[in-house]
């Protein structure tokens, strides 16, 4: 399957904070808030939804595009991810500015408090599936990116008759109602955290029926409670992994839909594929950073098929 991943490629800065924010937080004072917290350690990783997305998906050997747009600080990026076996002929480089950065600070209970610049991210709505691509994608992910992109490339999937994941992800915030709505109409899929999901009914006034209503499949992720999965009016949950350690809980989305969408363009059942990106998002959750678990394809089925019985299926991912 020829997949294309679009969003952000980003740096991130992760820091940990050595006690809890909600202890620091005074509910009467909500509208006068002035706070500072001292981190024990930062880390500078790369990152970005679509960039975390396509790296997970090349450990399982898949190739992806990966369309976004970066600064004139992206040299060392590209290596990384074009040496992990991701395809960026489709990145955009913009050399007037910087990539985009992600700092994130996390508590003793993994709670976070993030922060994201743009850079040339911004940009990202100058830009059209059609200009970087010569032939259609098989199936187009909408990820976390400008939000003006994200609605303009969701419309060109439609009229151009591309199937497409709507992953609106920490941009919930920023999209209104409409476009949200807009995100939504014959999505192939729909795919976000229990919160974001929430977010998406207060705002658009659609309940979750209306909602599988207009796209094909829903998947509502759950942390550590697993993950519910919406299709042709059957419900099916599945039960996450318990990762050996919490490093760190930033990418563990990211690798979820890696995974889904590896074991989905290998023919494989949905359910089958939320497991396979269930284990991927346990993988990433035992590392500090989005992109610093590795795998082989044997590896990971050896350890999948000692927590669950894939009935042999996972064999598509060893050739």
């Amino acid at each position: 399957m020829h997949t294309l991943i679009t969003g952000s490629i980003a740096y991130d800065y992760l820091m940990r904070f050595p006690g809890r924010f909600q202890q620091h937080f005074l509910p009467d004072e909500l509208h006068n808030l002035s706070l500072s917290f001292l981190v024990d350690d930062m880390t500078k990783h790369w990152g970005g939804t679509a960039a975390n997305i396509a790296y997970t998906m090349a450990l399982f050997g898949a190739r992806p595009k990966l369309m976004g747009t970066v600064g004139r600080d992206f040299g060392d990026y590209r290596r990384w991810l074009e040496a992990a076996g991701v395809d960026c002929s489709t990145v955009i480089q913009l050399d007037e500015v910087f990539t985009a950065s992600f700092f994130s600070n996390t508590d003793e209970d993994n709670n976070q408090l993030a922060f994201f610049y743009g850079g040339a991210m911004n940009l990202a709505r100058n830009y059209r599936i059609g200009a970087v691509l010569a032939d259609k994608p098989d199936l187009a992910v909408i990820s976390p990116n400008d939000p003006v992109a994200m609605i303009q490339l969701c419309d060109e999937c439609r009229q151009q008759r591309i199937p497409f994941i709507f992953d609106p992800g920490q941009q919930v915030a920023r999209l209104d109602g409409d476009e949200l709505r807009r995100g939504l109409d014959g999505a192939y899929m729909l795919i976000v955290n229990f919160y974001e999901a929430n977010v998406i009914y207060e705002k658009t006034g659609l309940s979750l029926d209306d909602i599988r209503e207009r796209v094909r499949i829903a998947v509502i992720t759950e942390s550590e409670h697993g993950s519910t999965l919406y299709q042709d009016g059957e419900i099916t949950k599945v039960k996450s992994f318990a990762p050996g350690q919490i490093a760190n809980p930033t990418g563990a989305g990211d690798a979820y839909r890696a995974g889904m969408l590896v074991g989905l363009s290998s023919g494989m059942s949905l359910r089958l594929s939320a497991q396979i990106g269930t284990l991927c998002a346990t993988y990433a959750l035992e590392h500090v950073g989005t992109q610093t678990h590795d795998f082989s394809p044997e590896a990971f089925v050896a350890r999948f098929r000692r927590l669950a019985d894939d009935g042999g299926c996972l064999n598509a991912l060893l050739v």
